[in-house]
């Protein structure tokens, strides 16, 4: 799977399960810890599962599996490590917190039809 679909199955897969304020940030020019960052918020953990299980399913599906996940099932901050992509679903209240959006401002902010 190709680094850009593998962005694009994660944000849809997201965005199926209705997540909050999806973010795609190209990090390649400012880190060597990945290429991208997909960041996510859910409405509670319920949510934030369901959106985890799906990326998971989806990209799965496509035969690629997580180097490592964090925080699931019962946190305010889900990490999913892609290798790649680094897939973060947060609780509204940790996502204000964290402010990753804030911390990796120097990123390359993409939509999902710029990649």
């Amino acid at each position: 799977m190709q680094l850009q679909d593998k962005v694009k199955a994660i944000y849809y897969a997201l965005d199926e399960k209705k997540a909050n304020d999806i973010v795609i940030m190209d990090i390649q020019r400012v880190s060597m810890i990945s290429d991208f960052f997909v960041i996510a918020s859910g409405e509670n953990q319920n949510q934030m599962q369901a959106m985890a299980d799906n990326v998971q399913e989806e990209m799965e599906k496509n035969g690629v599996h997580f180097r490592h996940i964090e925080g699931y099932p019962k946190n305010d901050w889900i990490l999913m490590d892609y290798n790649d992509v680094i897939v973060h679903i947060f609780s509204k209240e940790s996502r204000i917190f964290y402010d990753l959006d804030r911390i990796w401002r120097d990123s390359l902010i993409l939509t999902v039809d710029e990649l």
